[in-house]
């Protein structure tokens, strides 16, 4: 499975998406928004809004959570194969 994150660092989603991912111990590739050129583009032109964190697994986009509402960790955890106590 190959995972890629698009996000930024003053993004709290995006630090808490990266640690489910960090503590399940998934790689994944990671893409800030404010350094790469292009980046934030092709979040908008892949989802249709400015919104982080995005994963990309195995070429499909995910939003792994909910605006105002956090981390899908339920519904990452089925996707990506991994059990949560």
């Amino acid at each position: 499975m190959q995972i890629t994150v698009y996000s930024a660092p003053w993004c709290g989603d995006c630090r808490e998406a990266k640690r489910f991912l960090d503590k399940h111990q998934i790689a994944y590739t990671e893409i800030n928004i404010e350094t790469t050129p292009g980046a934030a583009e092709e979040v908008i032109k892949q989802t249709g809004k400015r919104a982080i964190p995005q994963f990309v697994i195995d070429g499909k986009w995910v939003q792994p959570y909910t605006p105002r509402e956090g981390f899908l960790y339920d519904e990452m955890s089925e996707l990506l194969g991994v059990t949560t106590p």
